[in-house]
């Protein structure tokens, strides 16, 4: 009887033993303990790429840079916070005499030497639809008028318009007279780079129709030089000058 009690003694213990082994936690791998917190410490540190500043931006931060610049001596055009081709050349100009790679545009880093802050990650949607918009109008620079063409190979003036909008999702209609009635209408002083601006010129009413770039100047596609950039109130367009629309 006693052997038996024994024998219950240690199965019980054993049990018990076996049980406070399985219950207890298992720790994880080291290895996977290290792959976890790395990739946790590099979601924490992962920042968002910030663009360059560039042609077809605005705002107070386009703003702030032409006042510096103009500052140091720099023509950047009217103070108007449009980044246009005016501004553009003057950070060329900029860039060149201080050694820096010559494209034109505001890095972060510039932007934060220039006015002492940094460049925010976002400057707004529109902003990029209208860079991209910008962008690609420059692509056609030089290619031929071509009476109601609306290809590469050759575009008139709303042709040209409706390409270039086409190809950031927005469909204008094929006549400069129709692109007319779209949108709502901007007033000289309130102009901003991708509003499509119109003329009266070989008939009454909107017969020609350009993109605004800013700095008072305008992308089309003539007669005279096919596609080319023109001042808006020059002695011919600011003449004709008939108003505009803004569809962004």
């Amino acid at each position: 009887m006693r052997i038996v009690r024994v024998w219950l003694a240690c199965v019980t213990a054993m049990v018990v033993l076996i049980s406070g082994v399985m219950a207890a936690p298992i720790p994880a791998p080291i290895e996977a303990k290290t792959a976890v917190s790395a990739t946790a410490a590099a979601a924490q540190t992962a920042v968002a790429p910030v663009e360059p500043m560039q042609i077809g931006d605005r705002g107070d931060e386009v703003l702030s840079v032409q006042q510096k610049i103009s500052q140091m001596g720099f023509a950047v055009g009217p103070l108007d916070g449009v980044y246009g081709n005016v501004t553009a050349e003057a950070v060329k100009m900029l860039q060149k005499e201080k050694k820096l790679p010559v494209d034109g545009k505001v890095s972060p880093e510039l932007f934060k030497t220039l006015v002492g802050r940094d460049l925010p990650v976002s400057r707004g949607a529109s902003i990029e639809m209208v860079r991209r918009l910008i962008q690609t109008s420059f692509q056609y620079i030089g290619v031929p008028y071509w009476f109601g063409g609306t290809t590469p190979r050759g575009f008139d003036c709303s042709g040209f318009t409706r390409y270039v909008f086409a190809n950031i999702g927005i469909h204008l209609p094929r006549l400069a007279d129709s692109q007319f009635s779209v949108g709502r209408p901007v007033s000289r002083e309130r102009l901003q780079p991708g509003d499509l601006v119109f003329f009266e010129t070989y008939e009454p009413g909107p017969s020609h129709v350009g993109i605004y770039l800013g700095n008072a100047q305008f992308i089309s596609a003539t007669s005279s030089r096919g596609i080319a950039v023109a001042d808006l109130f020059g002695h011919y367009w600011g003449e004709r000058y008939l108003g505009a629309r803004r569809v962004l």
